[in-house]
C-alpha cells in the first residue's frame, strides 16, 4: 500500500525535515500517488502513499488525531467491522480508511489493538502523552520494518535503502547475519540483516522505543501447531476440508473486498494461484484480471508453465494477460530487480516478479498470489524426505534444506566473518519450541512463521511495490493458517502433499492443473548458469569492488567458476550456489557501497 519511514532522536535535537525527504525519495516507488511529511520536535514520519482504500484526500498520511500520529503500511482487512466496533465505544471517525482505525483501535485498546488486526501491517504510532515511539509488524511480516539505532536516535523505513541514504549507518557486514544468508538461501531470521547497523521488527512483534532511548519489545501472537484437545472428531477428514474450504473463501474475498480500486491474480499456473481465481468466481467476482509470465526453456526445464494457466482462464473466462520475457532482456534487467530488493534474495522468481509487476502495473493496482501454500499446506519436496529422515530435529531438517554445511561455509567466506554454527543453533531452538505435536507440525510451523518471511513473502513485497503494486496473500490469512496447522498430518502429505488443498481443488479447478508435478516460478537462465549469464557472474565477483571486500574465500569462488554445474555446486533445494555468491555481491555493490565512506590507511 505504501512505504513509510521516521526520525526520533533522545538528545534534544529537533527532527529533520531532509533526511526524512531524503528516506521518502527512496520510497517513492513503494507509494507513487502522493507523499506527506510531518514533524514535531524531536520526532518525524514520511510517507509515500499508494491509494487502495478512501482514495480521497482524508486518506492521506502521515495522520493525526489530536495527540497521536501514525504512518502505516499495508492493509486491515477487517476495518469495517472494527470501525463499528470502535463506534459503538464512543470512538468517532473523519474517514472511511483503514488508516483512522488503527489510530482509534490504540486510542481504545493501546498496543493490544494489534491482536484485533485482521491483515498485513506495519506502522509506527507517536503518542504525545507517553512521548513514545510505537512500531508493529504483522504476524506473518508480510509487510517489512527496519530501523537503525544511530547516535541519539532510531530511525525506521519500509526499506534498507531509506535507511543507508539518510546516513548514519554501520554498514559492515554482519558475521551472523551472513551464516544466514549463506545457509538459509538468503533467509536472515529478524531482528538480524547482512548489515550490522540495519534491524528488523520480528513479525508477530511490536516495539516501543522511550524518550530515553530504551526499547520493550513485545511478541503479541505465536502459532500453534497441535490437534485440538476438545475436539469430538480430530480425524474427521471431511469436517476439516469443509472448515478449511470456508474460510479458504473468506480469506480471498476479504481481499477482494478491502480495495476501491480493481484486484488482479497473478495467475502462475500452479495450485495455488489457480485455486484463488477459482474461489473468487466461485464466490461471484466478475471481469477477473490475471497476469501470467513465461522465459525461456533451458535444456533441462521450461521456462513457463502457460500450458497450465491457459487451462484456468479458459475455464474462468478471466480477462488474460500474457507475458514472454526473453533472456536478452532479462540480464541487462537483472540490476534493476536487485536495486529494488531491501535485502538480498536469491530465489531465482525475484526478476520475474519484478518483470511481471511491471506489466501488471499498468492495469491494477492490487494482486492477490499464491505465496504461502506450500508452507502451511506441506507442498514442497523435501517435506515427505524430512519426515523420513531419521535422527533428532536437525539432522532430519539440515541436510535437505540447508545450502551449505557450517564446515562448507567456513570454507565459503573469508576468515574474518567466521563465527560459530549459529544457523543450526537458531533451527533447533525454534524446531523444538512448544506447541508442536509431530515433527511435520515442527517444520511447518518453522516455515510459515519465519522462512517464509525473508524469501517468497519480502520478494513479492519488494518486486510488486517496486511498480506501486499491492500483493495480497490469502493463503496467509491468520485465521485459516491456524486451522490448518491443527489438521492431522495425513491431510498435508497424502496425495504428494497438499492434501487438503487438492481434495478443495476437485471439481473447481482443471485435474491437469492439480495432478500435475510440483513446479517452481521457472527462471531457468538463473539456475542452470552458461553463457552470458555465468560472464555475468563472472565479472560481479572478480571485479575490483569485490577483491576490495574480500567477502569471499577467492579459492571457493574460483571451484564454483570452473564448474557451476557440478552437482555439489547445487544446493540441497537445487539453487545455484555460484548465483547466490554473485548475487550478494551484486546487491553490496549497488545497494551498501554508495554509502560507505572510504577506509582510510
Amino acid at each position: 500500500m505504501c512505504g513509510i519511514c521516521g526520525e526520533f532522536l533522545w538528545q534534544g535535537e529537533p527532527a529533520k525535515e531532509q533526511t526524512l525527504q531524503t528516506m521518502m525519495a527512496k520510497l517513492e516507488k513503494r507509494g507513487p500517488d502522493s507523499g506527506g511529511l510531518w514533524t514535531q520536535n524531536q520526532v518525524g514520519f514520511g510517507h509515500r502513499r499508494l491509494s487502495i482504500i478512501d482514495l480521497s484526500p482524508a486518506g492521506h498520511q502521515p495522520m493525526r488525531d489530536h495527540e497521536l500520529s501514525l504512518v502505516f503500511n499495508g492493509c486491515i482487512y477487517n476495518y469495517k467491522a472494527l470501525r463499528d466496533e470502535l463506534v459503538s465505544l464512543g470512538q468517532t471517525f473523519q474517514t472511511h480508511s483503514d488508516t483512522e482505525v488503527i489510530l482509534k483501535a490504540y486510542r481504545q485498546w493501546g498496543m493490544e489493538c494489534t491482536t484485533r488486526f485482521e491483515g498485513m501491517f506495519a506502522f509506527a504510532i507517536w503518542d504525545d502523552h507517553h512521548e513514545q515511539l510505537l512500531m508493529a509488524r504483522d504476524r506473518f511480516g508480510i509487510k517489512p520494518l527496519y530501523y537503525s539505532v544511530i547516535e541519539g536516535g532510531i530511525r525506521f523505513a519500509s526499506n534498507t535503502q531509506a535507511l543507508l541514504a539518510a546516513g548514519d549507518v554501520d554498514t559492515d557486514i554482519d558475521p551472523i547475519g551472513l551464516h544466514f544468508q549463506l545457509t538459509l538461501h538468503a533467509v536472515i531470521p529478524a531482528p538480524h540483516t547482512i548489515l550490522k547497523g540495519i534491524k528488523k521488527l520480528e513479525p508477530g512483534h511490536w516495539l516501543v522505543v522511550n524518550p530515553d532511548g530504551q526499547m520493550f519489545k513485545k511478541r503479541y501472537w505465536s502459532l500453534n501447531a497441535q490437534r485440538p484437545a476438545d475436539a469430538e472428531k480430530p480425524n474427521d477428514h471431511q469436517a476439516w476440508l469443509s472448515q478449511t474450504h470456508e474460510l479458504l473463501q473468506q480469506a480471498v474475498m476479504k481481499r477482494l473486498d478491502a480495495a476501491d480500486v480493481p484486484v488482479g491474480v497473478l495467475l502462475s499456473g500452479g495450485l495455488d494461484s489457480s485455486l484463488i481465481v477459482a474461489l473468487l468466481a466461485e464466490a461471484g467476482a466478475k471481469d477477473l484480471h490475471t497476469f501470467s509470465i513465461g522465459f525461456e526453456d533451458a535444456p533441462e526445464e521450461k521456462g513457463s508453465e502457460f500450458e497450465y494457466s491457459d487451462l484456468v482462464v479458459e475455464r474462468y473466462q478471466t480477462k488474460h494477460h500474457k507475458y514472454v520475457v526473453p533472456n536478452t532482456e532479462v540480464l541487462p534487467r537483472l540490476p534493476e530487480a536487485i536495486d529494488a530488493m531491501s535485502e538480498p534474495m536469491v530465489g531465482q522468481d525475484a526478476v520475474a516478479f519484478y518483470l511481471l509487476s511491471e506489466q501488471v502495473s499498468k492495469d491494477v493496482k492490487v494482486v492477490m498470489s499464491g505465496q504461502g501454500a506450500d508452507e502451511v499446506f506441506g507442498g514442497y519436496f523435501w517435506y515427505p524426505l524430512m519426515v523420513q529422515a531419521e535422527g533428532h530435529e536437525l539432522e532430519r531438517f539440515a541436510p535437505l534444506y540447508f545450502d551449505r554445511s557450517h564446515s562448507e561455509w567456513l570454507e565459503t567466506v573469508d576468515p574474518r566473518f567466521h563465527v560459530a554454527d549459529v544457523t543450526s543453533h537458531y533451527i533447533q531452538d525454534r524446531l523444538t519450541e512448544p506447541g508442536a505435536d509431530t515433527f511435520l507440525d515442527q517444520v511447518l510451523r518453522l516455515d510459515s512463521t519465519t522462512l517464509i518471511v525473508d524469501d517468497p513473502v519480502k520478494r513479492v513485497d519488494n518486486m510488486t511495490m517496486a511498480w506501486g503494486l499491492e500483493a495480497r496473500v490469502p493463503f496467509l490469512d491468520h485465521q485459516l493458517v491456524e486451522l490448518v496447522m491443527q489438521a492431522p498430518p495425513e491431510l498435508k502429505l497424502e496425495d504428494g502433499g497438499k492434501t487438503l488443498l487438492k481434495r478443495i481443488s476437485r471439481g473447481l479447478v482443471p485435474n491437469e492443473v492439480i495432478d500435475r508435478p510440483k513446479g517452481y516460478f521457472p527462471m531457468p537462465a538463473l539456475k542452470y548458469v552458461r553463457g552470458e549469464f555465468y560472464e555475468f557472474m563472472k565479472g560481479v565477483l572478480t571485479s575490483q569492488a569485490a577483491q576490495a571486500r574480500q567477502l569471499f574465500n577467492p579459492n571457493y569462488v574460483q571451484k564454483l567458476l570452473d564448474n557451476p554445474e557440478a552437482p555439489e555446486s547445487f544446493t540441497a533445494i537445487k539453487g545455484s550456489k555460484l548465483w547466490h555468491c554473485a548475487l550478494l555481491e551484486l546487491w553490496l555493490q549497488r545497494n551498501v557501497d554508495p554509502y560507505t565512506a572510504p577506509k582510510k590507511n
